[in-house]
């Protein structure tokens, strides 16, 4: 309640008079205003006496009930994508000194991928005369964008080696061209790649008044070529999906080996539902190869048909893989057949999976891919698919925590014509393939951790062990039981990145032979140094445009043979500068 006080009886205002009163107060008050406005009238002035005027504010403004929405507004969730954490450099080592794992069961992925876009040009150079070139142009990869397409040539060479100076030297140069369109929700694309490897027997014998081999006697050199087409669906909510290609792949020595590779591989699924989708993976193989003792054909087909359920927190696959393989080494079948039996259970939603399963299947062997596990092979090899099965396994993938996830397997199995690099007595500086002539029973043991904190600091670790049970073959030649790499990055900050990669591996065996009469025997077994590998490399960002980097191999300094006659470089430094444009 207010009050005014006026020159006149006091007034109440009820109620009903509240509105009045508000009037009456501004007619009052407006009184003098107007009489001042007024002089010239000659009227006497009223005068007002003291008065009171209360007013009273008991109104209520009374809204009607407006309908009330009970149900939460639903914000669609973004599709889950799979995110593949990264953690180390995709060119971190140097050529010829790369670690080959014999047994590949990785399912962390361990390179970095290739820029989603960037042209990039970063030349080095390092001791032993090395030379480090590459060129990088791909075009940004979009969903808006009609195509893509991408060109990376790299080139690295060493005028000088662990041995002998130029004898040991190697040079690694490649191309790859790749383009893709799209239509809808298929996607069409091809690539092509090249390739040419330049390197040396320089494994001979080096003892006390040895003569140095010609150069055209070490020389061996590769060229590889190979091109592929394919389709695939690109909408993972299509209820086909598919994904099929076609291919050639080349390959050839400095002497008179060559092979020629036909291949077509294809994968198809169709939904039965939300929950259940049959599949059908298939491969074939088609090879002509040459060399100057042998002409052969290989064949090799295989497909795996399977029925996927996925309800609550179970996964099941249920199916089979057939195989075909012409290869008659060792007299092994050429048909195979093997359960393709996958379960899998969420004990901990998001945080923990465990599975078993039964497997099995022909693992198709080239000289394509043997010559980058091992450059030093022999003329005239003895090649034969790799029937692995049947196998069980067992395991689990967790993320306890944000940023960790751990991967572990244990796989024991059967292969027949598994394939071991074994000196060969005439020539021990170059490698036939040798295989144990009944089944190899084998056990893996394989664990992975990663640790990614913010994309500023990453760890992660891999460890294999690996145990050949063989009857005919002494050793499991150069194949090592145990490897293990521990590898991280670390963004000190936004122009400065470090990495360091630690490899380990156990010894593997080769073989020695002593000489009587002109005829060469094995002396004995010769087990390779254990080897240790450490490497560091730092990026340095001076502009946006321009970077400088520096990499060194084998600081440990170790000149260790993961092949048997044939050592290492030690510690090897490269550094240079990238343009980015």
């Amino acid at each position: 309640m207010k009050l005014f006080e006026i020159n006149r009886s006091s007034v109440a205002v009820g109620r009903r008079g509240a509105v009045a009163g508000l009037v009456l107060a501004g007619a009052v008050g407006s009184l003098p205003l107007a009489a001042q406005a007024q002089p010239n009238k000659g009227k006497p002035r009223g005068k007002i006496e003291a008065a009171e005027i209360e007013i009273v504010k008991e109104r209520v403004n009374q809204l009607p009930e407006a309908t009330r929405n009970y149900e939460k507004i639903k914000i669609p969730a973004p599709p889950k994508t799979e995110r593949k954490v990264t953690y180390t450099f995709p060119d971190f080592r140097l050529p010829a000194d790369r670690l080959n794992p014999s047994v590949r069961v990785l399912t962390i992925r361990a390179e970095e991928p290739e820029p989603l876009n960037g042209k990039f040009v970063k030349l080095g150079i390092g001791n032993y005369g090395t030379f480090y070139g590459r060129g990088y142009l791909h075009s940004t990869r979009t969903d808006e964008s009609p195509f893509t397409y991408g060109v990376d040539l790299k080139h690295v060479n060493s005028l000088n080696g662990p041995v002998d100076g130029k004898n040991s030297g190697v040079s690694q140069s490649s191309a790859s061209l790749m383009g893709e369109t799209y239509k809808g929700t298929a996607a069409l694309g091809a690539t092509v790649d090249y390739g040419h490897e330049r390197y040396n027997f320089y494994g001979y014998d080096r003892g006390a008044g040895y003569v140095v081999p010609e150069k055209d006697v070490l020389k061996q050199s590769f060229n590889r070529f190979a091109v592929k087409a394919y389709a695939r669906n690109r909408d993972p909510e299509q209820t086909l999906q598919y994904d099929a290609g076609l291919g050639f792949k080349y390959w050839g020595d400095n002497f008179t080996a060559k092979e020629s590779n036909f291949t077509i591989n294809g994968k198809v699924g169709y939904a039965l539902g939300e929950t259940s989708r049959v599949t059908l993976l298939a491969d074939a193989s088609f090879i002509s190869s040459k060399d100057s003792l042998v002409d052969r054909s290989r064949t090799f087909i295989q497909a795996t048909p399977a029925y996927e359920l996925t309800k609550d927190r179970l996964s099941l696959s249920l199916g089979a893989t057939i195989g075909y393989s012409s290869d008659t080494v060792n007299n092994v079948g050429k048909t195979s057949l093997n359960p393709a039996v996958r379960v899998g259970y969420v004990v901990l939603p998001e945080k923990l999976q465990v599975y078993v399963g039964a497997g099995g299947a022909i693992q198709r062997v080239t000289l394509y891919d043997l010559s980058t596990e091992n450059p030093w092979l022999n003329r005239n090899l003895n090649i034969a698919d790799t029937h692995r099965g049947p196998t069980g396994y067992i395991g689990f993938a967790a993320t306890p925590v944000r940023g960790l996830e751990l991967n572990a397997r244990a796989t024991y199995g059967r292969d027949k014509n598994l394939y071991f690099y074994l000196n060969n007595p005439n020539q021990p500086q170059k490698f036939d393939l040798v295989y144990d002539s009944t089944t190899t029973q084998f056990l893996n043991v394989h664990g992975e951790l990663l640790y990614n904190s913010a994309e500023k600091f990453r760890l992660g670790t891999r460890l294999d062990y690996n145990k050949y049970m063989l009857e005919t073959l002494a050793q499991p030649f150069h194949r090592p039981e145990f490897q293990a790499s521990v590898f991280g990055t670390y963004n000190v900050f936004d122009k400065l990145l470090i990495g360091a990669e630690l490899y380990f591996y156990s010894a593997s065996y080769g073989i020695s032979y002593a000489e009587t009469n002109g005829v060469r025997t094995p002396d004995f077994y010769r087990a390779t140094d254990a080897i240790y590998d450490l490497n560091l490399r730092a990026d340095y960002r001076v502009t946006p445009k321009i970077s400088i980097f520096a990499m060194g191999n084998n600081l440990a300094n170790q000149q260790y043979q993961r092949f048997y006659r044939y050592p290492v470089k030690g510690i090897n430094a490269l550094g240079g500068a990238t343009y980015t444009f």
